[in-house]
């Protein structure tokens, strides 16, 4: 067994949750402690979505977890397109949901059972509680404390896009995962949906800056932004409110590190990189983050080699998920132009956004799909 560490972690999200559990299961000697500025059943947003194979490396790294997710997992395979009020179903893919608060639930649990330390409710305005400490984790979102306190050696960009989203839930259950596309007085929107629990959905709502504007939500209250939004999917929400969580108008913020360490201190998930929810891979890249850095650990438990082992090894796979997922915020920064569109083109144009896959690939992984889209082009050329 390799000797203990002593590591702090500062975030309880599921990057820094998981590798906690991992390292507390590998050595039980390990001393660690989780500092979380939040309430421990408090979480910001809804439900969080993968691809049916996105998690299937957590079954191989600690199959007690991912047994008690896998049992809260919301599954439906294909994706719907509804553009012009016609719905063309996407096959190929399977999907899954789960609650983020679940999520983060069963990952506090099992952390528990290995003896993990927890402070909640407790905002850390710099790291120096953890100066005695061998390895100190930076895994506190987006905005980051650990990333501010050392931006001159991690070195952060972040740019802001212009699109403008907010994040609701809902009662109305989808059969898929589900974008719909709505013109409503002028303005350009898409609702990005799926359920993650049997009596809840997620319910995401994007619009471009000129529909921001127009439609006045600078001056709407969070409560009147919601029915503004109910009365756009009005169709679609089958008479099912808007539920609110801190639900206020964002622009997505993209940031990426030029460095990943600073001494003992190392970045994980949001701190690190911020993936677009169009991709929908944020909260699959931070738990691949932890795995990649508990690896690095098995192999060496010199804090200096780990922390190097760790990016190499993880870099190319992370910068590769960042290109996908800029190229598909880069097609959402413009949807509102495609929305003359019929629905099987608008479909096929989102489809291939990454401009990685050929039209070969797509009769393959979605064949019914591509057999709808064709037969759709012959009778365009027909006519």
């Amino acid at each position: 067994m390799q000797k203990p560490l002593k590591i702090g972690i500062i975030g309880a999200g599921p990057s820094g949750l998981y590798f906690a559990l991992l390292m507390k299961k590998e050595n039980p000697a390990n001393q660690i402690k989780i500092v979380e500025q939040n309430p421990a059943g408090a979480t910001y947003g809804w439900g969080v979505v993968f691809s049916d194979r996105a998690l299937s490396f957590l079954k191989d790294n600690d199959p007690p977890s991912y047994q008690a997710i896998e049992a809260q997992m919301e599954t439906w395979d294909d994706q719907t397109i509804i553009q012009k009020g016609q719905k063309v179903r996407i096959d190929g893919s399977g999907y899954f949901g789960i609650a983020r608060l679940k999520l983060l639930q069963i990952l506090q649990e099992h952390c528990y059972n290995y003896g993990v330390e927890f402070e909640f409710e407790k905002r850390l305005n710099n790291i120096a509680e953890f100066a005695d400490y061998d390895l100190v984790i930076g895994a506190d979102g987006s905005n980051s404390i650990v990333r501010t306190q050392f931006a001159d050696q991690f070195q952060p960009s972040s740019s802001f896009l212009s699109n403008k989203y907010v994040w609701y839930g809902t009662h109305q259950l989808f059969d898929t995962l589900s974008l719909i596309f709505r013109k409503y007085h002028e303005g350009s929107y898409v609702a990005h949906c799926y359920r993650y629990s049997p009596t809840t959905s997620t319910f995401i709502v994007e619009c471009d800056a000129q529909t921001w504007e127009r439609a006045g939500f600078a001056q709407m209250t969070e409560a009147e932004s919601a029915v503004y939004c109910e009365q756009i999917f009005k169709d679609d929400l089958g008479g099912q409110p808007l539920l609110l969580n801190k639900s206020l108008w964002l622009n997505f913020k993209a940031t990426v590190n030029c460095q990943w360490s600073y001494q003992n201190i190392v970045l994980l998930g949001d701190a690190l990189r911020a993936v677009h929810f169009s991709h929908g891979s944020g909260t699959r890249m931070a738990l691949e983050d932890a795995v990649a850095l508990f690896r690095a650990f098995q192999s060496t438990d010199n804090v200096a080699e780990a922390i190097t082992i760790f990016e190499t090894n993880h870099r190319p796979n992370v910068e590769k998920m960042l290109t996908i997922a800029e190229q598909s915020y880069s097609w959402y920064e413009t949807f509102a132009e495609k929305l003359e569109l019929e629905a099987l083109p608008l479909a096929y144009d989102y489809m291939i956004r990454s401009g990685r896959i050929s039209d070969e690939r797509l009769k393959q992984k979605a064949p019914r799909f591509m057999a709808n889209y064709q037969a759709y082009l012959a009778t365009i050329n027909a006519g």
